[in-house]
C-alpha cells in the first residue's frame, strides 16, 4: 500500500520516474506542468509490471519490460476476468424476493411490463434494464376522518358537517381499505406511497354529501348505520372514477354528536322529544287497551239487543199462534175453553205464591191454605222415602196426608152463583 501511494502521489517530486534509478527523468521544462504523454506511458508501464507480478513472471535482466505482445495478453485476460465477475454480479443483482401477500410490479426502462403475484424467490433483468416495486395487496389499512388516533383528538375542519335541516353535526369515522389493483395504484395516481390523503378526501366528500341529504335526528339516531353504508358506496364510486386501485372494506362511525357549544341545549331538546314520544306511546297504549274493550262491550250489547229482539219476535209470534189456536177451540166449545183457561191461569198464579186466602161466603170464614208447607212436607217425604229405599228397608214410614185442597168445582160454582 505505501508503494501504491508512492506511485500515484501527485505531490511526489519523482512521480512517474519509478522507484529505481533505471528510469530516465522526464525532460525539464522549467516550472511548467509535466508532459501528459509521458505520464500516460509511465502509468501503462507500471500497470503492466503489476499484472506480471500477479501472474508470477519476472522482468527480464537489465530492468527492461517485456515485449508489447506479452503485456497485452496479460492485460486482456485480467480485463476479461474483471468483466466476467462484473457481469455475474450484475446478473445476480436481478434476484429478489416477493413476500407473502405482496405483488411486484416489473418495469422495463420505466415502462410497466407485468405483475408478479407469486410469492417467493424470483428474477428479473437487473438495473437499469428492469426494476420492481413491491406492494402489499393483502394489508388492511385504516384512515381516520375527523380525528387522529383517538376521538378526543378532533380535527374540526373535517368533522363539522351541515345537515339537511340546517343543523351542524360533529362526526368522526374510520375507513378500512386495501389495494385492489396494484397497477392502477402505482401508475394512475400521484399520491405515491401515501394514499391515505386521497382516501380521506374521497371519504370526507362522500360523507358530507350523505349527511347533507338527511336531518340531524336521522344522522344521530334513526339511520346511523345506513349513513355509513351510503358513505362507503359513494366514496368507492369516487375512487373508482379516478382508477385509484383502492378497495374500501368498511366505514365505521366512531362518534356522532352536536358541536360542544350546543351540546347542553341539544340534550334538553332531545329530552323534551323523548318525553313527547313517551307520552304519545302511553296514550297509544291506553287507546289500545280501551278501544278493544269498548268494541267488545258494544258488540256484546249489540248481540244482546239482537237476541232480545229475536226473543220478543218469537214470543209474539208464539202468543199469536197460541191465541189463534185457542180462538179456534173456543169457537168450537166456548164453555170448556173458558174453564180450561181459568184453570191454567189459576195454576200459573198460585204456583208463584206461598200463601192463599179463600173467602167462603157460606160461613163468612176465611180459609188459609199453607201451600208452601204442604209442598215442603211432600218434598221431605219423597226424599225420606228415596233414602230408605236406597238403604234396603222396604217398609215405608207412614206419612201424614195433607188435607185435601178445596175442589175447583165448588169454587167455580160459587163464583158463578156470585155472578
Amino acid at each position: 500500500m505505501p508503494k501504491f501511494s508512492r506511485i500515484f502521489s501527485l505531490n511526489d517530486s519523482g512521480w512517474g520516474r519509478g522507484s529505481g534509478g533505471d528510469q530516465k527523468p522526464p525532460p525539464q521544462r522549467g516550472d511548467g506542468p509535466p508532459d501528459l504523454d509521458e505520464l500516460w506511458r509511465d502509468f501503462n508501464r507500471r500497470i503492466n509490471s503489476l499484472f506480471r507480478k500477479a501472474g508470477g513472471g519476472a522482468p527480464p535482466p537489465g530492468g527492461e519490460p517485456s515485449s508489447p505482445s506479452g503485456s497485452g495478453r496479460g492485460a486482456g485476460v485480467a480485463l476479461l476476468a474483471i468483466l466476467v465477475v462484473g457481469a455475474v454480479l450484475w446478473l445476480g443483482s436481478g434476484f429478489y424476493i416477493v413476500p407473502e401477500g405482496n405483488q411486484a410490479a416489473i418495469m422495463r426502462f420505466g415502462e410497466f411490463r407485468h405483475l408478479e403475484e407469486r410469492a417467493g424467490f424470483t428474477w428479473r433483468w437487473p438495473t437499469p434494464v428492469e426494476a420492481h416495486e413491491l406492494v402489499n395487496a393483502q394489508q388492511m389499512r385504516q384512515v381516520e376522518v375527523g380525528y387522529r388516533n383517538t376521538v378526543r383528538n378532533k380535527t374540526l375542519r373535517e368533522s363539522l358537517m351541515l345537515t339537511n335541516d340546517q343543523s351542524i353535526v360533529d362526526i368522526q369515522f374510520a375507513l378500512q381499505y386495501r389495494i385492489g389493483d396494484v397497477r392502477a395504484f402505482l401508475f394512475n395516481n400521484n399520491f405515491g406511497s401515501v394514499p391515505e390523503e386521497a382516501v380521506r378526501q374521497a371519504a370526507e366528500t362522500a360523507m358530507r354529501e350523505v349527511v347533507g341529504r338527511r336531518t340531524i335526528d336521522q344522522v344521530l339516531y334513526e339511520e346511523k348505520e345506513q349513513v355509513a353504508k351510503d358513505a362507503r358506496q359513494r366514496a368507492q364510486a369516487l375512487l373508482d372514477r379516478y382508477t385509484s386501485g383502492i378497495t374500501l372494506v368498511d366505514v365505521t362511525i366512531q362518534q356522532a354528536q352536536p358541536p360542544d357549544q350546543v351540546q347542553d341545549a341539544f340534550e334538553d331538546a332531545n329530552k323534551a322529544a323523548q318525553d313527547r314520544e313517551r307520552l304519545i306511546n302511553e296514550g297509544r297504549a291506553y287507546a289500545n287497551d280501551i278501544i278493544p274493550k269498548a268494541g267488545g262491550a258494544a258488540a256484546r250489547l249489540g248481540e244482546e239487543a239482537e237476541g232480545y229482539r229475536q226473543r220478543l219476535i218469537a214470543t209474539a209470534q208464539g202468543d199469536a199462534s197460541r191465541f189463534r189456536q185457542v180462538l179456534t177451540e173456543y169457537s168450537k166449545a166456548p164453555q170448556v175453553t173458558r174453564d180450561r183457561m181459568y184453570t191454567e191461569m189459576m195454576q200459573q198464579v198460585l204456583t208463584s205464591t206461598s200463601k192463599i186466602y179463600i173467602d167462603s161466603k157460606a160461613g163468612n170464614n176465611l180459609l188459609y191454605l199453607p201451600l208452601d208447607r204442604l209442598m215442603q212436607q211432600i218434598g221431605a217425604a219423597e226424599a225420606q222415602g228415596s233414602g230408605r229405599s236406597s238403604g234396603g228397608n222396604d217398609s215405608p214410614a207412614p206419612v201424614s196426608a195433607p188435607p185435601p185442597p178445596p175442589r175447583a168445582d165448588g169454587i167455580r160454582g160459587r163464583d158463578r152463583e156470585s155472578r
